[in-house]
């Protein structure tokens, strides 16, 4: 018994991290050929046009958007500029495709923010190269984010939104570093976003809740005050709302594979 909870278990985990991918076409067929070809590696959302797709977005947190661009309602064109243009689904990388192969069309569709224009008809293994290595990247990038103590946050932006919204939201956690409480609510509320909105937006650009983005923005702070030496670690623990050294030493290590004292050895190596 023990052993098929686990593998279920294992199942759904597997499940959980598998990066979702929003189909966008107005054509059925297309829609199950491309969602039968990544379904294997991919959790696959569809829509039928611009507007479907939005609606999705503002539910689901999702990696990728593939799109046709002749679609009612809202077209691809129009979607993409949705997507790139605001705070919320900037950081969503949008592969187009379209059976248009004049050089306009192509312009305007990396114009509006595509990252990968595909005309049809199209392979299907290219497709999934193109999803694969913008994921990959994505997540190459993330990982060396939060691995790293002195990366600033905007390593993560996609776009100029990305950026904008990531400097905000790391100075407005750097001037309550204090607050030991501080939390998402707090958070939403004074950069004037929805709980859901924000939580969605944080966890997609960084993979992270939005409690272990402040709690890495703690950390990372402290980095750079061990940097400076000017404070003793205990100083520094607190001054960046941790309860005790000990609670920041243990976070510390835990985020970056080294302890505070540690990592002010091998800072002062370098520079000797």
């Amino acid at each position: 018994m023990e052993k098929i909870v686990s593998l279920v278990t294992a199942e759904t985990t597997a499940l959980e991290q598998r990066a979702v991918v929003l189909l966008v076409d107005d054509n059925e067929e297309i829609l199950d050929f491309i969602g039968d070809d990544l379904g294997n590696k991919y959790l696959i959302l569809t829509a039928r046009n611009g507007i479907e797709a939005l609606a999705i977005l503002q539910q689901q947190i999702v990696q990728l958007v593939v799109s046709d661009v002749m679609m009612p309602g809202m077209d691809g064109f129009e979607l993409c500029e949705h997507i790139k243009s605001g705070i919320e689904f900037s950081h969503i990388p949008v592969v187009l495709l379209t059976a248009k192969d004049t050089l306009q069309s192509k312009i305007k569709g990396l114009e509006l923010g595509a990252d990968v224009y595909i005309e049809k008809p199209f392979s299907p293994e290219f497709l999934q190269v193109q999803i694969a290595s913008l994921i990959k990247n994505r997540n190459k990038i993330k990982t060396y984010f939060a691995s790293s103590p002195l990366i600033h946050i905007k390593s993560i932006a996609y776009s100029k939104a990305d950026e904008q919204f990531l400097g905000k939201l790391q100075d407005t956690i750097h001037d309550n570093l204090e607050d030991m409480d501080l939390d998402v609510d707090k958070l939403a509320d004074q950069l004037n976003m929805s709980r859901p909105t924000l939580y969605r937006k944080i966890k997609s650009i960084s993979d992270m809740s939005p409690n272990e983005l402040i709690n890495l923005a703690r950390l990372k702070r402290g980095a750079e005050l061990l940097n400076e030496g000017t404070l003793k670690i205990y100083e520094i623990a607190e001054t960046v709302g941790y309860r005790s050294q000990t609670h920041f030493g243990r976070n510390f290590v835990k985020q970056f594979g080294m302890s505070p004292t540690d990592y002010l050895k091998a800072q002062h190596d370098k520079l000797h």
